[in-house]
């Protein structure tokens, strides 16, 4: 069970990261900030604009 919710984070964690590179934004610190609080990070990015 441990193993799949790592799986599960760690998936979460990539797709923030590509969701934040569609918005203009650095992939990277998306996605290690989704490391740290998962869901949350999801959450911020659908509701922040896209930079131009």
């Amino acid at each position: 069970m441990e193993q799949q919710n790592l799986v599960g984070w760690g998936s979460l964690a990539l797709i923030n990261a590509a969701i934040a590179q569609g918005k203009n934004r650095t992939a990277i610190n998306w996605f290690l900030l989704s490391l740290l609080i998962g869901p949350i990070a999801t959450l911020l990015l659908l509701f922040m604009p896209k930079r131009e």
